[in-house]
């Protein structure tokens, strides 16, 4: 009996939907954790890079450079599989025998923060840098503690300034989940190689994989693109 297109992709006996969807749910998951981590990250290395200190900058520098200049999977199987062999010899070292591989989620995640981070480094230096300092001299004369300059005057604009380059490095992290299915993650793409070998029906499964990450992308896309617009209403008075 051949499956039509609705069931193949339904919540049928027989459907991949909600394989599918939870799959999904993890790449959002992963996603998110990854920009978060790499928007730490990136303030910090905005501020290392920014210091007056050379010893801090030269660590920024080198954080970025490196960072960026390896290829992604690289660095993923660097932390997969390096960090899995350097785990197993410490648990070894205590008695334990065996191996011991590092959860995929996490590995996965930590690759994709620090990547993301340094790129996140350059948006948020390169934002903090269109800053108005007189703005900062202003609030300086009237009395402003640096925490309160900083949560009034210079991170609302360096965020306002940043997140144009910020919206597109969130897209580049969406897409770089599709890199985790290499480590074992069950994320879209994964879930996509899994139900095309079953069905056979490599087009379906990987154009339905292709219309998801299209549809998340537009749609958090869209939620930027109207956070940036939001955050400038207040200085285009």
């Amino acid at each position: 009996m051949t499956l039509g297109i609705y069931d193949l992709v339904g919540f049928g006996p027989q459907g991949w939907g909600m394989p599918l969807i939870n799959a999904a749910g993890i790449t959002i998951a992963a996603a998110i954790s990854g920009f978060l981590l790499g928007s730490v990250l990136g303030v910090g290395g905005a501020a290392l890079k920014l210091s007056r200190q050379p010893m801090l900058r030269a660590a920024g520098m080198f954080y970025t450079t490196v960072f960026r200049g390896i290829p992604e999977i690289l660095i993923i199987y660097l932390f997969y599989f390096g960090g899995s062999v350097a785990f197993t010899k410490i648990m070894n070292l205590s008695g334990l025998p065996g191996f011991f591989s590092l959860p995929a989620f996490f590995i996965g995640v930590l690759a994709i923060g620090i990547v993301s981070g340094a790129y996140q480094t350059e948006a948020y230096r390169a934002g903090f840098l269109r800053l108005d300092r007189g703005q900062i001299e202003a609030g300086l004369s009237c009395g402003m503690s640096d925490v309160l300059l900083l949560r009034r005057i210079i991170a609302p604009q360096t965020l306002r300034f940043s997140l144009p380059a910020l919206g597109n490095i969130w897209q580049s992290v969406l897409k770089e989940t599709a890199l985790l299915s290499v480590i074992g993650l069950t994320e879209l793409l994964r879930q996509s190689i899994t139900a095309a070998g079953s069905t056979r029906e490599p087009l379906l499964f990987y154009g339905v994989a292709a219309a998801v990450f299209f549809i998340i992308g537009r749609l958090t896309g869209s939620l930027l693109s109207r956070t940036e617009k939001r955050l400038a209403r207040p200085w285009s008075r």
